[in-house]
């Protein structure tokens, strides 16, 4: 079997997240009686310390659901520039919700509340309104950094104080929590709405999560209908979302552990540019300067180590509970002798 390090998704549900999903009791979604949507909506919610949350078919979804919830066309939404919801989701804030992105360039995706204040322009007839400010934490492009909680207090109240809403990507929320001992909840208080993905490190096939208030996930619900996300039985795959939510988030450090071996091997090896020490969870970047990205990922796929080329010179590695302590001494192996 390849060694994948292209995502933390994974390729195949555990056996027991399968005898989950197999006796999912179902109901209609759409109309609010799926049981198993319902109880894994509660228990997000409380992990979260939220009022309520929404299941989605997807990150994406949740994010873009929680632009049109918190904006007007026309309006303009304060991020990173290399924000998930920005670089990564098809320029959706445009098409589905009629809002412009200002952009903070920001060292790891990671803004001040100083850094905030001075992206937002004058009140003037000749610029859009800020009304949201959004978040990714962990941070994909950032290489999977965490978010300070001081610093998110500060951007929270910054944005407050301007009477602008607050998202939070926590697509790797979970990794997030982990990783730095506070919980998800505690991140979670300081924004309006928060996005969660179980389909990345919790391993779960499908699905992501909303969540804030009662009032806004009542708004977020005719959202996601109107952009195509009310589903029917879905129960049968909530149920792997539930059951990854309940077993899957202690074993994230696993997956931290083997990120970190991974880095301060090809930290180790001539052509490779790396420090180790910016690992903070479960995503390692890298370059390679002896051979274009592109070339080295090719020749590694051959040797059945998969990983992402992200740019002339860049690479992506992932760690997922499908890879363990074993295949990362194996890709690492594999690595050098295409480096060496």
């Amino acid at each position: 079997m390849p060694i994948d390090l292209r995502s933390d998704t994974i390729t195949k549900p555990t056996p027991e997240m399968r005898a989950a999903i197999a006796a999912a009791e179902v109901g209609d979604d759409v109309l609010g009686d799926d049981p198993t949507v319902i109880a894994l909506e509660k228990k997000t919610a409380e992990i979260l310390g939220k009022e309520a949350a929404l299941y989605t078919p997807s990150g994406t979804m949740a994010n873009q659901i929680a632009i049109r919830c918190h904006t007007r066309s026309g309006d303009e939404v304060v991020t990173d520039a290399n924000a998930h919801c920005h670089f990564y989701e098809v320029g959706a804030p445009a098409a589905l919700s009629g809002v412009t992105m200002r952009l903070i360039d920001a060292k790891r995706g990671i803004f001040t509340a100083d850094d905030l204040a001075a992206a937002i322009r004058p009140a003037n007839v000749h610029f859009p309104q800020p009304s949201l400010v959004c978040i990714e934490n962990t941070h994909n492009r950032g290489g999977g950094s965490i978010w300070p909680l001081e610093t998110l207090a500060g951007v929270s109240a910054e944005a407050h104080k301007r009477g602008m809403k607050l998202h939070m990507d926590g697509a790797r929320l979970w990794n997030a929590a982990v990783a730095s001992g506070i919980c998800e909840a505690d991140f979670a208080k300081h924004v309006d709405s928060v996005s969660v993905c179980f389909s990345k490190g919790l391993g779960a096939p499908v699905g992501s999560a909303v969540a804030g208030t009662k009032e806004f996930i009542a708004r977020a619900r005719r959202v996601r209908k109107l952009f195509g996300g009310g589903m029917r039985q879905v129960g049968i795959i909530a149920a792997g979302a539930l059951y990854a939510l309940e077993h899957n988030r202690a074993r994230l450090a696993d997956d931290h552990a083997n990120a970190k071996t991974l880095a301060a091997g090809l930290a180790a090896l001539p052509g490779v540019k790396l420090d180790p020490k910016s690992v903070e969870t479960n995503i390692v970047f890298f370059d390679v300067l002896t051979m274009p990205a592109a070339d080295l990922a090719a020749k590694l796929e051959k040797a059945g180590v998969w990983l992402m080329a992200l740019g002339p010179n860049s690479c992506r590695a992932v760690t997922c509970l499908e890879v363990g302590a074993e295949d990362i001494e194996r890709a690492l192996v594999i690595v050098k002798k295409i480096l060496c």
